[in-house]
């Protein structure tokens, strides 16, 4: 196993985790088995993942804001990297409605089938909608508010408070940069120093990780609903995932017009981030593998990466933006709506938004769809009808999150002239000397 490459270690794992789910639930005592003694595994995994994730957004924050020594660099940059965000969010969700006009997925639902859905799904969908009224009722500018902790040791107790630890770290690289060098230096080297240790984390971690996806997908396959509810769902699935390779083709394609990389380079060195992010459906658990891999493997400069990246992580949610557009159309098309053209482009403004203010962790997007069904008028019961399949697509949209965040780095690093070679690292290379 330690002479394949990472990803191909990972593949294998996952593979093998479902074939051994698959075998255990042959016997009465197989899914007790894989919930008692493989998921747990699997939940250590994710979560050594997620204890480094906040670390390593302050500590590489900081010394990417602090290494650029310029405000005007920062300001260049920040603008650049939130553009691009925003242009491939809308090309996500145009790429969605697209696909789901033309399919038509929810024509081939008939009214038992949706009846049996909303029965069965009911009590998710509820709980759902009222996460989003909370959300509704807190007032336009909510989101302005929560952009600013009130202490920054309690909001770093959260993964879901990103952004502002982002914030945070954002001013304090700021301060580090106006205060006189000499008195910066000790504080610039502290930050260096905790962001080299997280990096080499990040490594040791993911020596684990074919064994933690392996826990992961056997403990998904036994937990999955009814295999007659995904193939009543089988159309929906389908625009969803053809929605989001297409998405997949327009990252490459900006990758290789901007950057001069091949397709084969970006895909092999993001790969094991891809793969990560599908076993975990949490861009935030990723987020350190995603910032090792770009850095080390894609030949993004740290200054970028540390930047770009953590940024992402919380308000680049392309797959999330796409999938919100597929389901809101599918929703409308089974309960028997046409949608206006002026209505689609409203989805299209609504799930962008939506997407910015979308945490990065596993179903988030389902409570961000509310508001984007409630904006086109469609019943936001409908929700029942896409709860069955909703984890599997969750894996799925989690990989372009992820993908676009790699995609939108290299070509923010492209316009910095900071992209260079790949320079990779072994786990013990320093043990070695």
């Amino acid at each position: 196993m330690k002479k394949l490459a990472l990803h191909w270690q990972i593949l294998i794992g996952m593979t093998l985790g479902v074939l051994f789910a698959l075998i255990l639930t042959n016997f009465s005592w197989g899914s007790d088995f894989i919930g008692d003694w493989i998921k747990p595994f699997g939940t250590i995994f994710i979560s050594s993942l997620k204890l480094i994730a906040i670390p390593l957004i302050l500590a590489a924050l900081i010394k990417g804001i602090s290494d650029l020594k310029d405000i005007s660099s920062l300001s260049q940059m920040g603008f650049r990297t939130i553009i691009t965000y925003v242009i491939t969010t809308v090309i996500a969700v145009s790429i969605g409605l697209g696909v789901v006009s033309i399919v038509k997925p929810g024509g081939t639902i008939n009214e038992e089938t949706r009846n049996e859905l909303v029965e069965a799904y009911g009590g998710d969908a509820e709980s759902k909608r009222i996460d989003a009224s909370k959300q509704k009722e807190a007032g336009p500018l909510q989101a302005l508010i929560d952009l600013v902790p009130e202490n920054i040791f309690s909001a770093s107790a959260s993964n879901r408070n990103m952004l502002q630890v982002i914030f945070f770290a954002v001013f304090f690289g700021i301060g580090l940069i106006l205060i006189p060098e000499e008195k910066g230096k000790p504080v610039k080297d502290f930050f260096d120093g905790v962001n080299e240790v997280i990096l080499k984390m990040v490594d040791l971690i993911m020596l684990a990780a074919p064994y933690g996806v392996f826990a992961l997908l056997a403990a998904l396959v036994v937990e999955a609903p009814s295999p007659d509810l995904f193939a009543a769902l089988g159309m929906y699935a389908i625009s969803v995932v053809l929605g989001l390779l297409l998405m997949v083709g327009v990252y490459l394609l900006l990758v290789w017009i901007f950057t001069k990389r091949t397709p084969s380079f970006f895909l092999k060195g993001i790969a094991p981030a891809q793969l990560l992010a599908f076993s975990t459906s949490s861009s935030a658990a990723t987020l350190p593998v995603t910032m090792e891999r770009v850095t080390e493997h894609l030949g993004v400069d740290e200054k970028v990466s540390s930047f770009v990246l953590p940024i992402g992580a919380t308000i680049n949610m392309d797959g999330t933006s796409l999938y919100q557009a597929v389901a809101a159309v599918f929703i409308a098309q089974a309960f028997g709506m046409d949608l206006s053209f002026g209505t689609q482009l409203g989805i299209i403004a609504t799930a962008t938004l939506a997407s910015i203010g979308s945490a990065a962790v596993p179903g988030a997007g389902m409570v961000m769809l509310v508001g984007v069904l409630g904006y086109a008028g469609i019943p936001e019961a409908g929700l029942a009808l896409i709860f069955a399949v909703d984890r599997p697509l969750d894996m799925c949209r989690t990989v372009i999150n992820v993908t676009g965040d790699a995609s939108v780095s290299m070509l923010v690093a492209k316009s910095q002239g900071k992209l260079g070679e790949p320079h990779v690292k072994d786990w013990d290379d320093n043990y070695k000397k």
